[in-house]
């Protein structure tokens, strides 16, 4: 008997919706949360260590924080987060800019040099694979989609 209360615990909200419509579209955003969680751990995320690192390498292992801010689109508290563990953990330091003392540069160390080439490995591999159940035609297809659906979610902002 509990194997059945837990199966409907887990049973995912929009199977039970009565609207066709409303359940496709329920079902569809359960996949688009789903792709986007498994980017954020799979492929590094968008704002995450992997790629700040990365981003650092390939601005030549330094760069001045705030810029780093306006490239990920993030609030200085939480760059400033993900920052001080990549710092703890040895991958970073953070120094004063000697030219303007209140701007901080970000600096990879050794580690965090050699952490950014394997996470750039990595997320060109994921790259490679993502779509690999696609044919070419269907991956055109996507992208076709894809940008129609950014440009029709940005305007629901407006």
């Amino acid at each position: 008997m509990g194997d059945i209360k837990e199966r409907e615990l887990c049973r995912p909200r929009w199977m039970d919706l009565a609207d066709p419509q409303e359940r496709q579209n329920a079902h569809i955003l359960d996949g688009l949360g789903f792709c986007g969680h498994y980017l954020h751990v799979h492929g590094g995320g968008r704002s995450g260590r992997a790629p700040i690192l990365c981003t650092l390498r390939k601005a030549g292992g330094a760069m001045p924080q705030r810029e780093l801010a306006s490239r990920f689109e993030l609030k200085a508290g939480s760059l400033s987060e993900v920052l001080a563990k990549a710092e703890e953990a040895g991958l970073i330091e953070r120094t004063r800019d000697p030219q303007d003392r209140r701007q901080l540069i970000v600096s990879l160390t050794e580690e965090g040099s050699r952490q950014a080439d394997e996470d750039q490995r990595a997320r060109e591999e994921f790259r490679r694979e993502a779509f690999a159940c696609l044919s070419p035609a269907e991956r055109d297809q996507l992208e076709d989609v894809l940008v129609r659906i950014n440009q029709h979610w940005r305007s629901l902002d407006d």
